[in-house]
């Protein structure tokens, strides 16, 4: 059986959101060995949950915070169901350690530290140093130890002391002001958590570099991830738009920042149901009128050439959706591409679990649970032809390769692991005094 890439690697997690255990997940897609440290008695917030033991009544909230638990039901071990953890728990092993403020908790995760290679952590910047766990420490146990640091802001400047989510991020990194139709402010948008996606993509891959730099130098160092500074990266033609010509850009809605015309977003038939249509040429716009059957308004002089077209999109998407809300977004769709006019509807989670193109991909993955059952997973974004990657661990519960940790990685004795269990270090569930 090949090996996978990163096979061998031993990653130690201790994050919470999104971004941590995003890039922790990718290294583990990848083969790598990742162990999530859970403390017992100390909950993070956002970790496995907003709370460890969530009321029936803060679960039947229609929040991705609150919702999503398997059924509506908390079941007996919600920290293990949490949806926003358990969409990026998969192919790890967990450990648990009672508290990283005292001795006995704080020398098992060292002698972890000991035995690994990376360690992926996104909490707030003071908080490795309260804990008497940062980089310094940790190279000392391990001199070619690999620390991923994904804060929300890095670890020194102004802001570095901010205590974010990913909606604040996107509004510090810029996002937020490109975001929404021209006519309605930044309180009419939605909350938008690309930060977290990119900051978990971003410490992955460094994660990676730094390890191909330790293989050729035989050091390791620390990275500096801060969320905030994916997001500008990613907004490159607007920054540097501003930067040649003083234009600052914002929101256009579902327009085309290049001058295509029609371009925008349409109702179809269905609840809720749409299209998205950009024609960007006069051939693409000979192949749309054909298929609207040649209509008199599409030859009236306003829309005779693309400039025109795109000062009169207005009135050119009424007379749009007048065709669009007939038929149903996939009818549309095949119509216009038929003809070379780029379409496609807007699809939400249903329609995915249902596209044909992701199951002939093979996208989705069956993944059988413990505590959440049976369901499909969206899983792996690369397919590589040598090493194939799949799902091949469920996401990870609580304390649930304590045995494996501490007997094999740790060498503890029978004896040692009983005594951590009488004192509270190994364990399969957060302190019963948690909320």
């Amino acid at each position: 059986m090949l090996k996978l890439p990163l096979e061998g690697i031993r990653v130690v997690e201790m994050a919470l959101a999104w971004a941590g255990p995003g890039a922790a997940m990718i290294l583990g897609d990848f083969g790598a060995e990742v162990i999530k440290v859970d403390l017992v008695n100390f909950w993070q917030t956002t970790g496995r949950g907003t709370f460890a033991r969530p009321s029936k009544e803060f679960i039947m909230c229609e929040s991705p915070y609150s919702g999503g638990y398997p059924n509506r039901e908390s079941g007996k071990h919600p920290w293990n169901v949490w949806p926003i953890f358990v969409g990026q728990a998969r192919n790890k092993r967990g450990m648990t350690v009672k508290n990283l403020k005292e001795p006995k908790s704080r020398e098992s995760f060292l002698r972890l530290i000991k035995e690994s290679d990376i360690f992926i952590e996104n909490n707030q910047p003071e908080t490795l140093d309260k804990l008497g766990i940062n980089y310094e420490v940790l190279r000392e146990v391990k001199p070619d130890i690999i620390v991923v640091r994904l804060s929300a802001c890095g670890q020194n400047g102004p802001y570095s002391g901010f205590r974010t989510h990913g909606p604040l991020l996107d509004s510090l990194g810029g996002h937020l002001s490109l975001r929404g139709y021209s006519d309605v402010g930044a309180d009419g948008t939605s909350e938008c958590t690309i930060a977290d996606f990119l900051g978990a993509s971003f410490g992955a891959l460094a994660a990676m570099l730094a390890l191909f730099h330790r293989h050729k130098t035989g050091k390791g160092q620390l990275i500096d991830c801060g969320q905030l500074e994916t997001l500008p990266l990613c907004l490159s033609e607007a920054m540097m738009d501003y930067l040649m010509n003083q234009s600052v850009h914002t929101r256009i809605g579902n327009r085309d920042v290049h001058g295509a015309a029609p371009c925008g977003c349409y109702r179809c038939q269905g609840e809720d149901d749409w299209v998205n249509i950009t024609v960007a040429s006069e051939e693409e716009w000979r192949g749309f009128k054909k298929v609207l059957g040649n209509p008199s308004w599409a030859e009236e002089e306003r829309f005779s050439n693309a400039y025109n077209r795109w000062k009169n999109q207005d009135a050119l998407d009424k007379l749009m959706e007048e065709w669009t809300v007939q038929h149903d977004k996939y009818t549309v769709m095949h119509m216009l591409q038929k003809e070379g006019v780029p379409a496609g509807p807007v699809m939400n989670a249903a329609d995915s679990y249902s596209d044909p193109h992701l199951k002939a991909r093979g996208f989705f993955e069956k993944v059988t649970h413990e505590d959440a059952g049976t369901h499909l997973y969206p899983g792996m974004a690369w397919k590589l032809s040598k090493t194939p990657l799949s799902i091949r661990r469920p996401p990870v519960r609580f304390g649930e390769d304590n045995e494996y940790v501490y007997k094999h990685i740790l060498g503890v004795s029978d004896e040692e692991y009983a005594e951590l269990i009488e004192q509270g270090e190994i364990s399969t569930e957060p302190a019963p005094d948690i909320p």
